[in-house]
């Protein structure tokens, strides 16, 4: 494998930071830049977003690889919503299916939220996790008529709070989503939210299920982990 640095004046470790404070947290591109001149690091904004586009997909397509191949996900309960993103005034929607310890297992963007959609949407993420035992779901009808197509009707459930697990998911993006002042495409929206998914899976270590002195250690391997990305 061809180092994916080598035509860069930067080290990796400064691109993998600035990469990861910018995915990771509701920073702005001049924030990042602000809080990396603090740190001795003189770079323009225009760099990070040149970074997170160039090596962000990168970052998360091997992160998704290693998380796919040790199986840390589950297939026992997954839950499917879809949210309104705003992209240069049109409505746009972007489809999520977390499993129910919230890690999040596929999103996608599309124009419409009807049947054709759902069930592009549920191919995609079955494609590649494989098919779960529950599907639960809000009381959209496009699910429904999806689910018909591919023969899994019976094993959808809906109900008024049982899909508060893909609600809660949406927050962290839409925090995200505010600090970056909306989208201008809808590739664009489509290639952070499947980084964005990533990054928060890998950093995802369940703080209040944990001692402080696991979530440390936790936390560290997270670091050193993620420090290793393109290596």
């Amino acid at each position: 494998m061809k180092n994916p640095f080598r035509y860069f004046n930067s080290s990796p470790e400064i691109i993998r930071l600035a990469v990861m404070m910018y995915v990771r947290y509701p920073l702005s591109l001049r924030q990042v830049e602000d809080l990396l001149f603090e740190r001795g690091i003189d770079i323009c904004h225009e760099t990070v977003r040149f970074w997170w586009n160039r090596f962000g997909p990168m970052f998360a397509a091997e992160i998704r690889k290693r998380w796919v191949h040790h199986g840390w996900y589950s297939n026992w309960r997954w839950h499917l919503d879809e949210v309104f993103v705003k992209i240069n005034g049109e409505t746009h929607y972007l489809w999520r299916a977390v499993d129910h310890e919230g890690e999040v297992l596929e999103v996608f963007v599309t124009k419409r939220r009807n049947r054709k959609a759902a069930l592009q949407f549920l191919k995609r993420a079955m494609k590649r996790y494989g098919q779960p035992k529950v599907i639960v779901t809000d009381r959209l009808r496009s699910y429904r008529a999806a689910m018909n197509v591919i023969g899994n009707a019976a094993d959808q459930e809906c109900g008024r709070w049982l899909n508060n697990r893909a609600e809660n998911s949406h927050q962290p993006f839409r925090r995200r989503e505010g600090a970056m002042s909306k989208f201008r495409d809808i590739k664009t929206l489509q290639k952070f939210a499947a980084v964005h998914a990533s990054t928060f899976n890998h950093f995802n270590l369940d703080r209040h299920l944990n001692s402080r002195s696991v979530y440390k250690q936790n936390r560290s391997a997270a670091l050193a982990e993620w420090r290793q990305l393109a290596a």
